[in-house]
């Protein structure tokens, strides 16, 4: 009965702890969430403008008033107003933004002394069921708060411009609409990811949630200070996914490729990376049923260490794992033969 009582107590104590741990972390974190307020006009059928109003969350990111949050939340905007945690409402600036990461940066002009900054932290650090905090304005609600773990690592999630964002933290603590922008926080209240979206019939939470990592934030954001946008590496290729299923026929009907299948490099731009490295595209068109296939072209099999299967792997090992200027080893394919070339990335046009 002893023993009992003692472990009670300290799971009890436990559980004191780690809800002090949370009311802290919104008491020091809490004032640096911010509610954005966007004012877009859309046409109706006549073409009579229509004002419309959406709103989201962000963060304070440094003292300079740079707003971190999501592109989504303030995409199309022509006002864009911030209230802090005091219910004062100023207007905001953008400064840049970033669609294929769900990134934006805004600027509000108040004083230093007014900004609460949440700083940063380290997303590489986390683990699965580690203890997060999710604070935000869901459904124009200010400074709520949710409590979850997180539930997965690596997810990789589809970007406005219909590009991927890959390393996504996956959580189950509650996140709706008006969260988007809003940080996730550990319990030291320290940003390591902003919640950006959801999957959810009725889209209110179902306990999937997502967030980018605050690896992308560190990576991505001081550009979009800077310079007001990202530059992405990019091959310069056009690509196409061969399944292996697609792969076995064509090797059935005297189409050479890859055992298993993988990307095969469509084309090439002209005097692009891949171009300048001497990667090949299609060198003819052939015919199988209805499907017209590209002949003679490269297959990517993997960029530096990192297996390349499909266009979406592709672009999360350079989103993620590269830079502009990186010269980068690419295995490829070609006629029986892998070869190793090197190709050294440039910024992808706008």
């Amino acid at each position: 009965m002893g023993l009992l009582l003692i472990v009670v107590a300290a799971a009890w104590l436990e559980a004191q702890e780690l809800e002090t741990q949370v009311m802290r972390v919104f008491e020091r974190s809490g004032p640096g969430v911010v509610n954005i307020t966007r004012r877009s006009i859309s046409y109706d059928f006549f073409l009579r403008p229509v004002p419309q109003e959406g709103s989201g969350s962000g963060f304070v990111y440094d003292a300079e008033g740079h707003i971190v949050t999501n592109f989504h939340v303030i995409e199309g905007a022509r006002e864009l107003h911030v209230t802090f945690h005091d219910e004062t409402r100023v207007p905001a600036s953008v400064v840049g933004f970033d669609p294929s990461n769900d990134l934006a940066v805004i600027k509000v002009d108040v004083a230093a002394e007014v900004l609460d900054v949440i700083p940063i932290g380290d997303s590489d650090q986390l683990k699965v069921g580690r203890f997060v905090v999710a604070i935000g304005n869901p459904f124009g609600l200010q400074q709520t708060l949710t409590t979850g773990v997180v539930s997965s690592l690596g997810r990789v999630i589809q970007s406005p411009d219909g590009r991927f964002i890959g390393e996504i933290i996956q959580t189950d603590a509650a996140i709706n609409p008006g969260n988007s922008g809003g940080p996730l926080l550990d319990l030291r209240g320290r940003v390591v990811g902003l919640n950006s979206a959801i999957i959810s019939p009725s889209r209110a939470s179902a306990g999937i949630g997502f967030a980018i990592p605050a690896s992308t934030l560190q990576r991505v954001v001081p550009e979009l200070i800077e310079h007001g946008r990202y530059a992405h590496p990019w091959l310069g290729v056009s690509l196409m996914d061969i399944s292996s299923n697609l792969a076995a026929t064509l090797n059935q009907n005297g189409v050479r490729t890859p055992g298993g299948g993988g990307v095969l490099v469509a084309d090439v731009v002209r005097r692009g990376p891949a171009a300048t490295a001497g990667m090949r595209g299609s060198q003819r068109m052939g015919r199988l049923g209805n499907l017209r296939i590209p002949l003679g072209a490269d297959y990517i099999l993997a960029i530096g260490d990192e297996p390349v299967r499909t266009r979406r792997d592709l672009t999360v090992i350079l989103e993620t794992r590269h830079r502009v200027d990186d010269t980068v080893d690419v295995s490829v394919w070609r006629e029986g033969r892998v070869l190793q070339i090197q190709v050294t990335l440039g910024p992808r046009p706008e």
